[in-house]
């Protein structure tokens, strides 16, 4: 069963739907500041995502040596920010589970698989991207190197 939240005067949507939007350039600064931390912490302490830009860095080295075409940067680019993105919001489900309860509680478990699944389902998608971009440029010359 779901649990509906009602919003009504009494109990409005939060302290964020009360307070005026900033647009100074110093508030537009300090969230760059806060993501570009966020993505310090993400690539400096998980190890997943260490091993995503690992392959990424090599993915886009092998693009630039096979010259591939614009298009296919187009799908290796999406490919790479899709993986590394999904790997963040599985970094930060984590965080946010972890400080919501240290008990073991069968919900926490769900968040946390399902956003680990996510980002199983976009490292599968990517080695099919990088399949049906390399393959086609690299079948020719392992076939050259295997000879007839």
């Amino acid at each position: 069963m779901e649990r509906q939240v009602k919003h009504s005067p009494e109990h409005p949507a939060g302290p964020a739907a009360r307070r005026p939007v900033d647009y100074s350039l110093s508030s537009l600064l300090a969230a760059f500041g806060y993501a570009f931390h966020g993505l310090w912490h993400l690539v400096s302490s998980q190890r997943n995502a260490q091993i995503h830009l690992l392959a990424a860095a090599c993915a886009i080295a092998l693009g630039a040596t096979l010259r591939i075409a614009r298009w296919e940067w187009v799908a290796l680019i999406l490919t790479i920010a899709l993986v590394i993105a999904a790997e963040g919001v599985n970094t930060a489900v984590e965080a946010a589970v972890d400080l919501t309860t240290t008990a073991r509680h069968p919900l926490a478990k769900v968040a946390k698989d399902v956003a680990a699944g996510t980002v199983l389902i976009c490292a599968i998608a990517s080695v099919a991207v990088g399949c049906l971009v390399f393959l086609p440029h690299l079948w020719p010359i392992v076939t050259e190197l295997l000879g007839p």
